[in-house]
């Protein structure tokens, strides 16, 4: 297919000067990048090979002018994102056929997942936390939060998730990434500790500050819960939620990475810096008091952006 055929149809993140592209008939999708795009397009082959619910690669190379292009089949032209905002209908509550969606995506990829472990070496867990976490920007942006309290409460995860399996993960799983056919966007993928990405789907609604228009109401988020811990008992043995509170904790960090302003006229991200820094913190307390995070208890951003205007907060 001519280049020229392709429709535009946005920039893609993880590559400044890469895109998104659908074809004419809405069946294909071809994306430009860098040479990390080439890595992802490898991975996503295995994992087609492994059964995991991805787009099938069908032709990758370089274009014309130097940029690495993969083109794969289309799970579908609306995520479970668009359709949960589409689904709203002036309220703020996820729909249930969102959540269920989800649910059975997300056992669809665990189940995977757990049929196929990656080896454990030492010092894998570790990297998961710092590739995850992105530790090591977290605590260069935010010195005052690498104490030994931090790293001792960390140390903690890293304990209780020994006996976890470890799997090939996608990193950035959410509902803007899936589909009802599967899950789409694996350039942040690397090795997880089983359920990491699919336990955090629902909880890590409220890191966006409520700006995402909608939420999950605990009986939703106990079924999808429920729902993910059928699938890895059966495939495990053991009920994966019971690892929730370390996993928050590491999405914590993650949502506070690459968040400094680098510009002090910045209110605005400089507010958003400070939420995510209250949000951390918040789940640092929680985790070391119940071993569990409860993201339900998280200020929304609009209650944080009161409290600091009033001088509530640092």
């Amino acid at each position: 297919m001519d280049a020229t055929e392709w429709r535009f149809v946005k920039k893609r993140t993880a590559d400044r000067d890469g895109a998104v592209y659908v074809s004419p008939d809405g069946q294909l999708y071809r994306r430009t990048g860098g040479e990390g795009l080439r890595a992802e397009a490898a991975f996503q082959r295995q994992l087609a090979d492994l059964d995991y619910p991805v787009p099938p690669v069908l032709d990758e190379g370089v274009t014309d002018d130097g940029h690495v292009y993969v083109v794969e089949q289309s799970l579908g032209d609306q995520t479970l994102h668009d359709m949960a905002v589409a689904s709203l209908n002036g309220g703020r509550t996820l729909s249930d056929e969102v959540v269920d969606l989800a649910a059975q995506v997300s056992a669809r990829l665990l189940r995977a997942q757990a049929t196929h472990p990656v080896a454990p070496v030492p010092g894998l867990l570790r990297e998961w936390l710092e590739q995850a976490g992105f530790t090591a920007n977290v605590f260069e942006e935010n010195p005052d939060l690498d104490t030994a309290r931090t790293r001792t409460a960390l140390g903690t995860v890293l304990d209780r998730l020994d006996s976890v399996p470890l799997c090939r993960g996608h990193l950035d799983y959410g509902l803007p990434n899936v589909l009802p056919a599967g899950v789409i966007d694996w350039q942040h993928h690397g090795v997880v500790p089983l359920g990491y990405d699919v336990l955090l789907t629902l909880e890590v609604i409220p890191f966006k500050g409520g700006n995402k228009g909608y939420t999950a109401s605990p009986g939703q988020r106990r079924r999808y819960l429920a729902g993910l811990d059928d699938a890895s008992l059966d495939a495990t043995g053991q009920p994966l939620s019971q690892h929730l509170g370390a996993y928050l904790l590491v999405k914590a960090l993650f949502f506070l990475a690459l968040m400094r302003p680098t510009d002090p006229s910045r209110t605005d991200k400089h507010l958003k810096w400070q939420y995510r820094r209250q949000l951390f913190t918040k789940g640092l307390e929680q985790y070391e008091r119940t071993g569990t995070v409860d993201t339900a208890l998280f200020p929304r951003l609009e209650e944080f952006a009161a409290g600091h205007s009033a001088g509530d907060h640092p």
